[in-house]
């Protein structure tokens, strides 16, 4: 079939429907799945459906657990089963399989990665790019033909629950992880070309400035300009397009007051136009419906969508009402045609219009898998401040405690499946901690929970502390969902969440860690020579009362099931793996204080005169040094825009007595004739990894993309001058001179900055 305009009207609207829920349209009855009169009445209604979310999903919002879910190795003959009556009750065309994969496939027995955030820390665009590419074998094993992968979300206000699910608040940084991400996922075949069957079609999200949230508040609006909405929150939409994503999904938010679902000039004019995609929109869950409070009923909010460029509803009621809104003259029927099009290109794509004979697929490598997502979770960790407090002595009693000492769930962050009872694999920092010293020198109190107090719990820690050499008192959030919590209609938890700090829906206006937290802390101050703080969150939260307390501060964002081995491993050798991707604040009231904020004229607050806290990019020892070597840079931007570069050479020297793994970041203040420049933007990173006493020359390409203006969304050659440095701090001076300046000239050789 080559379009779908032969199809009656009808069954184009089924098309572009995504309205059911798969828990609700197949259920796991008597050892075997068993289709529902939901579906049923969904496919005679419009002759097919074009797709079909979360058949896999398990968790407390779809109330599915392992007694009553879809067993790991039974999921394909679930999926055949609706795919079955769709077809032979339908007009015969197969629905995609559309599932939740943020950090790995939501369903049970799946993996589960770190989170983002926490794959931002490592800054390894390999590793995540391979982690991809496993999670895209293990989701299509299944029977999934589309993942719904987190990415595109920029961390702007660490207020905002999902800060888990960013790589971190630079726009580089995450469009070279969503790069990654897409090309593992779907392979590098090149855009609209057939996707292999060990991959899987990726829908990114969101799109675009759900970061940007008013307050941090989930869903609220951008009220950014064109700028910084092509500067920070279209660059990582624009690798992913360059990666040949086969879709996108339009955030809940507005940009300056237009919703992106209803935004053309985004998704028709900056997508399709001016990038050239021809790829799949999605809407988030019911944002259509929420389009009502811009627009007077159903069909109009339908129209919208449509007239936008949204080709496939999620749970909306709206698409119901689309034959209503041509015949009122709101829609063309050519542009329902056209959604209905792009439905069914992903499905020639995915090989399932096709009476393909059935490719082999090599067998995932669990093995491999394992150790992958072993190494994401220690490039997690990040040694934030050392007085001596590190590395942990291997010998002597520990006193552990805290909420997050040996709770695994707080590892794990949102969209997460719930764990097999039998979890081996798994550990807790208390796990791994008696794992390496013995339970005889470990004794673990929990203290507090995560907001408030624990009954009997300061007396738990006292007794623990007594006699102990060592305090470690695991801290930080967590994005637990419980099975008696309540949920919004797009999922986010509603109520009670009695001690939930993180994830959709949990906004806070107070990012300071509570103080019932903060009590233990003082009290292992107050009793222990040695203290030392590990702080396992999903965004960044101010930590100067916890560095005043405690001789050494480790930050890990949501690390995992094996997280609790990765931070032990880091506190017994001293050295973590990553850096922080965001920066941290130094109070509540201070925000934003992102890395890359322009320069202001003002000298901050009467009352917190350094907004900023540790910057993105802190975590390297002492030891390991960076020497820019000296160069005069000059390109013209003519050469910049055919694919010219500029080398910057660094030399990394490791002089402190043991084996360092880390990312080698480097900075750069743009100098644009008329523009006020960011503190600082992030320009490139690589990973090194040096013996003690090793030395090595990194070379860094500038092209386009890290020299560019980055004003319309994708990169622009134009006149400047670029300061280049690599330690992380916010002034180049700061650096002791090492800086190399690079000059983008016109053809006379000036830049706009001459002097």
């Amino acid at each position: 079939m080559t379009g779908s305009a032969a199809l009656p009207l009808r069954e184009r609207i089924g098309q572009i429907n995504q309205r059911l829920k798969g828990w609700e349209a197949v259920r796991w009855i008597d050892g075997r799945p068993r289709i529902t009169d939901v579906l049923r009445r969904e496919v005679d209604r419009w002759g097919g459906i074009g797709a079909i979310y979360g058949v896999l999903r398990a968790d407390p919002w779809s109330k599915v657990r392992w007694a009553d879910g879809i067993p790991p190795e039974r999921s394909a003959e679930a999926y055949q089963a609706v795919q079955d009556h769709i077809v032979s009750q339908g007009a015969g065309l197969p629905a995609l399989f559309v599932e939740e994969v943020p950090h790995g496939l939501m369903a049970l027995g799946a993996t589960t990665l770190p989170v983002n955030l926490a794959l931002g820390a490592g800054m390894d665009v390999e590793l995540t790019e391979r982690l991809a590419a496993h999670v895209a074998a293990e989701t299509r094993a299944r029977g999934a033909h589309v993942a719904l992968v987190s990415g595109l979300d920029m961390l702007r206000d660490p207020r905002w629950g999902r800060a888990e699910e960013c790589f971190g608040e630079d726009p580089a940084l995450a469009a070279l992880l969503v790069s990654a991400t897409v090309r593992g996922m779907q392979g590098s075949g090149a855009p609209g070309s057939p996707i292999p069957a060990d991959r899987i079609a990726v829908v990114a999200k969101h799109l675009a400035g759900q970061g940007a949230g008013i307050g941090g508040r989930n869903g609220s609006g951008a009220p950014i300009g064109r700028r910084e909405l092509g500067e920070v929150h279209l660059r990582p939409a624009y690798a992913a397009v360059r990666a040949g994503v086969a879709g996108f999904m339009a955030a809940y938010n507005d940009i300056d007051g237009i919703p992106c679902s209803a935004h053309r000039e985004l998704l028709t004019g900056t997508l399709r136009e001016d990038w050239g995609w021809r790829g799949l929109v999605m809407a988030d869950g019911t944002a259509i419906d929420r389009l009502r409070d811009s627009s007077p009923d159903p069909a109009s909010a339908a129209a919208l969508a449509l007239v936008a460029g949204v080709d496939l509803s999620l749970w909306d009621e709206a698409f119901t009402h689309v034959e209503e809104a041509v015949d009122r003259g709101l829609v063309d029927e050519e542009v329902v045609t056209q959604a209905a099009d792009r439905v069914l290109d992903l499905k020639r794509r995915l090989g399932m219009l096709d009476d393909a004979v059935p490719v082999d697929v090599e067998p995932l490598d669990a093995r491999e898998f394992a150790t992958l997502v072993d190494r994401a979770a220690a490039q997690s960790v990040v040694v934030v401040h050392d007085q001596g407090g590190l590395p942990l002595p291997a010998s002597g009693a520990v006193a552990l405690i805290g909420p997050n000492a040996d709770d695994l769930d707080a590892q794990l962050g949102d969209y997460t499946p719930p764990r097999p009872a039998d979890d081996p694999t798994s550990s807790t920092v208390h796990q791994a901690l008696v794992a390496r010293l013995g339970a005889d020198a470990v004794r673990v109190a929990r203290g507090s929970r995560h907001r408030d107090v624990l009954d009997g719990g300061m007396n738990a820690v006292r007794d623990a502390l007594a006699d102990a050499d060592t305090a470690l008192v695991v801290l930080g959030g967590t994005s637990r969902r419980s099975y008696d919590d309540e949920f919004a209609d797009n999922g986010a938890v509603d109520a009670p969440a009695p001690d939930t700090t993180n994830g959709e829906g949990v906004d806070l206006s107070r990012l300071a860690l509570p103080e019932a937290q903060l009590a233990l802390l003082r009290a292992a101050r107050d009793s222990a020579a040695r203290v030392i703080a590990v702080v396992i969150d999903g965004r960044p939260r101010p930590l100067d009362d916890v560095i005043a307390l405690a001789d050494a501060v480790v930050v890990a964002p949501f690390p995992g099931t094996s997280g609790g081995a990765a931070i032990v491993d880091a506190l017994l050798t001293g050295r973590g793996g990553g850096l922080l991707p965001a920066t941290l604040p130094r109070a509540d009231g201070v925000l934003p204080v992102a890395h890359d904020e322009r320069r202001e004229t003002a000298r901050g607050y009467l009352d917190a005169r350094h907004p900023a806290g540790a910057l993105l990019g802190t975590g390297a020892p002492t030891g390991l040094t960076v020497r820019l070597a000296p160069a005069a840079l000059t390109i013209p931007a003519s050469s910049l825009h055919d694919g010219g570069t500029v080398t910057i050479e660094a030399e990394v020297s490791n002089t402190t007595s043991g084996e360092i793994s880390l990312p080698v970041p480097l900075y750069g203040r743009r100098h644009e004739l008329g523009i006020r420049p960011r503190r600082r933007s992030l320009l490139a990173v690589q990973r090194v990894r040096l013996a003690a006493g090793g030395r090595t020359l990194l070379r860094y390409e500038l092209g386009l993309d890290e020299l560019g203006s980055w004003k319309a969304g994708r990169p622009e050659a134009v006149r400047a001058e670029v300061v280049v440095w690599a330690t992380p701090t916010h002034d180049p001076g700061d650096d002791g001179g090492q800086t190399v300046v690079v000059h983008i000239s016109d053809e006379e050789g000036r830049t706009g900055w001459d002097r």
